[in-house]
């Protein structure tokens, strides 16, 4: 059976003991399907694997937005959502650091496999699974404490099975849609719904919640559907559970929408939503570096051009690097439009074309980057690496920036000082 180079180098590696991590590191295997994967941990300044660019995770900094989150959100529960692979980050590194925190009340995702993958990580605070869920998942789910979010008709009798065949209590959050017609039970019958479903044996209701679509003329309307219908279950006798609506976005522009509880993501990772930033009412720090090695470095003469489509040429003798690290692996495609690599102390212009393992950076008319030197392409170190600096300079959303990142991307854990 054929196997990836990447596959290839990380049972290799098992098997023969190398890389051998510097002094201050440990190398543990991350859970999850698939071969297991290298985690360098420590301050070790490289990754475990080689030339390949990798993720360095920062918990300080995730302790810092924690902490800031719930400054903003006047001491309420926080709802951490670490869908899509903790947002670029890896869910098996995210997950067990913000179940650290007392001021996280839960987890959530939206897929069956990545909740549990959360319990196998170590992961002990209440997950819920914001998506669909068949019925056979659906048990396994509750045998694995996953809270659910029924949002259909068909959900009262997979609730009512579920509780037969597991003779167990089902918590769930009542998952309603307001406007966004995306997922949720719609808000025009949702009360009548509500009432049918906590009235079932068994069945717990923990929490409503529902999306806000983050446009500044509908969100309102949003907050006064999700708060109608409380009101009408209320008066049917249905008990809600806690109410939550604010997504980051939500904290930074809906303060009357944060409810009882928040459920922000991109927050905690010390990334801005849109127009945040801002603002000035929080300071959040990136809590993870994009990090390559440089693999080449050479002189190209006037006319010698770089890259695809020869969108850049020499007009003196110019030094540049080559980082392995591009497209495929989350960095963007756009980035040629005015974002800048970090090395060393300097920042550094990318040109010529992202291509989708390789990224080159023009260093001038000196020699100033050697082969192995580290270049961080997003991160906290410079404002021209921020996360938001990238997104706004290669005219994309800070969240791709962040969820596009690539799983197989190894995770370093720096636990030392910023």
């Amino acid at each position: 059976m054929n196997r990836s180079r990447r596959e290839f180098l990380a049972t290799s590696a098992a098997v023969i003991a190398i890389p051998i991590p510097r002094a201050g590191s440990r190398i543990q295997t991350a859970p999850g399907p698939g071969p297991t994967k290298p985690v360098a941990q420590g301050m070790d300044g490289g990754a475990a694997q080689g030339s390949d660019p990798w993720i360095e995770i920062l918990p300080a900094a995730i302790g810092h937005n924690v902490r800031e989150v719930a400054r903003l959100a006047g001491g309420r529960p926080i709802l951490a959502v670490v869908k899509n692979n903790a947002y670029g980050l890896g869910l098996e590194t995210v997950g067990p650091l913000l179940d650290r925190y007392s001021q996280i009340a839960g987890l959530a995702v939206v897929k069956a496999e990545q909740a549990l993958r959360l319990r196998t990580a170590g992961v002990e605070k209440p997950i819920l699974l914001m998506g669909l869920f068949s019925e056979v998942e659906g048990e396994e789910l509750v045998r694995h404490g996953i809270e659910l979010a029924p949002y259909s008709d068909a959900a009262e009798q997979t609730l009512a099975r579920l509780v037969r065949r597991l003779d167990r209590p089902v918590p769930v959050h009542l998952y309603l849609d307001t406007g966004m017609s995306r997922l949720g039970m719609p808000f025009r019958r949702a009360a009548a719904w509500a009432e049918r479903v906590a009235s079932l044996e068994g069945v717990h209701v923990k929490s409503t919640f529902s999306a806000l679509t983050e446009e500044d003329d509908f969100d309102p309307e949003q907050l006064r559907r999700f708060l109608g219908v409380a009101r009408d279950a209320g008066r049917r006798g249905v008990d809600m559970g806690l109410l939550h609506l604010a997504s980051s976005h939500g904290l930074f522009f809906r303060p009357e929408a944060q409810l009882d509880m928040v459920r922000p993501g991109l927050a905690l990772y010390g990334a801005y939503p849109a127009g945040a930033r801002d603002t000035g009412a929080a300071d959040l720090r990136p809590a993870f570096r994009l990090k390559a090695r440089v693999v080449r470095v050479e002189r190209i003469e006037p006319g010698d051009s770089v890259s695809y489509g020869r969108e850049y040429v020499a007009e003196e003798p110019t030094w540049i690097a080559t980082l392995p690290v591009g497209h495929a692996d989350g960095y963007p495609r756009a980035a040629v439009q005015g974002c800048e690599v970090l090395i060393g102390e300097r920042a550094y212009p990318v040109i010529g074309a992202v291509s989708a393992s390789h990224t080159i950076v023009a260093l001038g008319t000196q020699q100033t980057v050697r082969v192995g030197d580290i270049a961080t392409l997003v991160g906290p170190d410079s404002e021209a690496v921020h996360p938001n600096t990238v997104a706004g300079r290669a005219g994309v959303s800070v969240y791709d920036v962040l969820m596009h990142l690539g799983a197989q991307l190894l995770k370093q854990v720096n636990d030392g000082p910023r």
